[in-house]
């Protein structure tokens, strides 16, 4: 998915900061672009915590009545430095990279794109679909991945059994189950799903740093509750994680980690890099027409970059 905000954030995080025991995130609200234009709930990044793990990026999407909407139709945009991960919930989603691939995202399967050096894709819901609703994630390249080859991979997880949850491991480890995709940085990324009332109390690694988001709940993570669209952060040195389904209904999440990500990174549009002259070398090659290649099958032109800002981007780094 494209960052489509039209003057998109330098976001730093603020040194010293005061962190609770399970910090909560609230969603801001970000329209996708067009005269009915669906919008998405980005918890990252955000000026009080911009990275998990290498985890960069988070958009919440749905459900979303297409029909009111029009669903999703994003034009062949660039990535650079960075992976993308599709994860969905209800919907069908299309599609098509500068690679030459063509396949679906659908519920329960796994897409990831590698940006690497760069590579650009389109993303379009299907006419099947008449709800869309689903998770798309960034992953940050550490400095010497970061233009490695582009590609796409695609990953049906078994869903295994964990009490009163339902898990389903797209990257990483969790409940005795580990994904077959590779990972440039220690990452874990899981759809949980707990009965009404369940509470589930998880085995993990106390290197990551790990964020809970609430598509479907209240879910209280650690103590803390957390609401639909929220994204709760827990920091490392935790060996366990306890979840507890606080509603007399399904509750969904989303749980991403990783061992914390020291580099600094400039994130501007689709773009990261480690400079302001990463970021301007990327978008000048974008509208060059260089780097990127070309997206067939698409029906419509591709996505202008938008206007650099006036001051240099700066590096970030993640909350200490």
């Amino acid at each position: 998915m494209s960052n489509v905000e039209v003057d998109p954030a330098e976001l730093r995080c603020a040194p010293g900061e005061q962190v609770p025991e399970v910090e909560v995130l609230a969603p801001r609200d970000v329209p996708l672009g067009g005269p009915r234009a669906m919008t998405v709930r980005r918890t990252l990044p955000q000026r009080s915590r911009t990275l998990i793990g290498a985890w960069c990026f988070a958009d919440h999407y749905g459900p979303d009545d297409v029909a009111e909407t029009g669903g999703m139709d994003v034009a062949p945009h660039p990535h650079t430095g960075l992976q993308t991960v599709s994860w969905l919930f209800s919907g069908e989603i299309e599609h098509r990279d500068s690679l030459g691939t063509h396949a679906y995202v659908r519920p329960g399967e796994l897409n990831l794109m590698t940006g690497g050096r760069g590579i650009s894709h389109s993303e379009v819901s299907t006419g099947r679909t008449t709800v869309l609703h689903g998770v798309q994630l960034w992953v940050a390249l550490p400095a010497e991945h970061r233009l490695t080859e582009p590609g796409f991979q695609h990953h049906v997880p078994r869903p295994v059994r964990d009490g009163g949850a339902g898990i389903s491991v797209f990257l990483g480890t969790l409940a005795g189950v580990t994904s077959p995709v590779p990972a440039f940085t220690p990452l874990l990324g899981a759809e949980i799903v707990l009965a009404p009332r369940a509470t589930v109390t998880l085995a993990v690694d106390p290197a990551f740093e790990h964020g809970l988001l609430v598509d479907q709940g209240p879910v209280r993570l650690a103590g803390t509750l957390l609401r639909p669209a929220e994204l709760g952060y827990a920091c490392p040195g935790r060996d366990t994680l306890t979840l507890t389904n606080e509603s007399d209904t399904s509750a969904r999440t989303a749980l991403l980690g990783g061992t914390p990500f020291e580099e600094e990174i400039v994130m501007w549009w689709n773009f990261i890099g480690r400079s302001h002259a990463d970021i301007a070398e990327a978008r000048e090659a974008w509208m060059a027409g260089d780097r990127f290649g070309e997206v067939s099958g698409y029906d419509g032109d591709r996505l202008p970059a938008p206007g650099l800002p006036t001051v240099a981007l700066k590096p970030r780094g993640r909350v200490r």
